[in-house]
């Protein structure tokens, strides 16, 4: 039995490069629906709020559809 130690050393870095790009957008996504240090509870969101908050929920999509893609690989 062979091991072609490039295509391991290959797959290895791929898998590492996307699971701390996932984490990281995830992260992002967190921050993005986090409350800011400053505001209130009972302060209007501004467009700015809302920007954010767009953009959080962008991130854990782009997450799920990088998992369901993953699946998608897996299972065909």
């Amino acid at each position: 039995m062979q091991i072609d130690w490039a295509a391991l050393g290959q797959v290895f870095g791929v898998s590492l490069v996307v699971t701390v790009g996932l984490v990281g957008i995830f992260t992002l996504g967190i921050v993005g629906t986090s409350p800011r240090a400053g505001s209130s509870a009972g302060s209007a969101a501004g467009a700015g709020a809302l920007a954010r908050r767009s953009g959080a929920y962008a991130c854990f999509a782009l997450c799920a559809a990088a998992v369901g893609y993953g699946i998608y690989l897996i299972v065909v």
